[in-house]
């Protein structure tokens, strides 16, 4: 029953955020302000569902530490996206043709900042989370990597290969992460550092969503095997490369820290008892 009221409350808040950031999207300070507290509002509602449905304080949102450990994300996330760039540049399909609009970066700053929160909270925070007491770590992680995946065909330019690749580079990434750190904040970092990348500083489409106006004016081609065609580059086998390097990173760190659940092995992942160690 918790999982419903959780899965409930968050719902509502990533309803009202959205909307509120769909509402003022063509003014890019107030998108910024009202995608901030987007994110702010569905972090605040997800600590209040989790102390009310289980009694205890939701460890992973907690504010000790939450900006280095957002920062951190930030980096890995950007980090990532760049190293997809820098492929796509020296084989010459992404050109740099000028400068973008600081304002309309500005703008994607709390754009990508209201959805990397609802996201995160939606997917690991609750689903995941969840989940992966009843059936172990590694089939949560697949399951809820591709339903993160598939719920991205609903997208404007969405197409099947497109959702395929999210789900590996990003739904079983950034589980992942949340296993291995049992905190939403590093990875709500990732996710926001891969989106404002490719928005707000690379200017390329995100999630077949059209195209952004960041800092860069820059224009892709060539085989969409490569740059993700219509998707953007994350349908790119350069993106899907990465991420799932890095989601084997993430599950040899939870391996390390003894976080991985077996299958089976019910038990609270982010409950009191992991919060001597965690999140390291």
């Amino acid at each position: 029953m918790r999982f419903v009221w959780q899965f409930l409350a968050v719902l509502a808040a990533y309803a009202i955020g959205g909307a509120a950031i769909q509402a003022v999207k063509d003014n890019d300070w107030l998108t910024l302000v009202v995608g901030l507290a987007a994110a702010a509002l569905v972090i605040y509602v997800y600590a209040w569902v989790v102390r009310k449905t289980e009694r205890r304080q939701a460890l992973d949102v907690a504010l000790e530490g939450a900006g280095a450990k957002f920062g951190w994300g930030t980096l890995i996330g950007a980090g990532m996206f760049s190293a997809v760039i820098v492929n796509l540049f020296t084989s010459g399909h992404y050109e740099v043709d000028g400068l973008g609009s600081v304002q309309g970066a500005i703008g994607l700053v709390g754009f990508m900042a209201g959805a990397a929160a609802t996201e995160e909270i939606v997917y690991r925070g609750v689903l995941f989370r969840i989940i992966e007491e009843h059936i172990g770590t590694y089939l949560a992680l697949g399951l809820t990597g591709l339903v993160f995946g598939l719920s991205h065909l609903l997208n404007e330019d969405a197409t099947l290969w497109g959702a395929v690749a999210i789900a590996i580079e990003a739904g079983f990434m950034l589980a992942a992460a949340y296993a291995a750190t049992r905190n939403l904040w590093l990875t709500i970092g990732v996710h926001f550092g891969w989106n404002f990348a490719a928005g707000g500083v690379f200017s390329t489409v995100v999630s077949g969503n059209g195209d952004s106006e960041g800092l860069l004016d820059a224009t892709m081609s060539g085989p969409k095997l490569l740059t993700g065609g219509d998707f953007g580059p994350e349908g790119s086998v350069y993106s899907v490369g990465f991420g799932a390097l890095l989601t084997l990173v993430f599950l040899w760190l939870a391996h390390r820290r003894g976080n991985v659940v077996p299958f089976g092995a019910r038990r609270r992942a982010a409950g009191a008892d992991s919060a001597a160690t965690l999140p390291r």
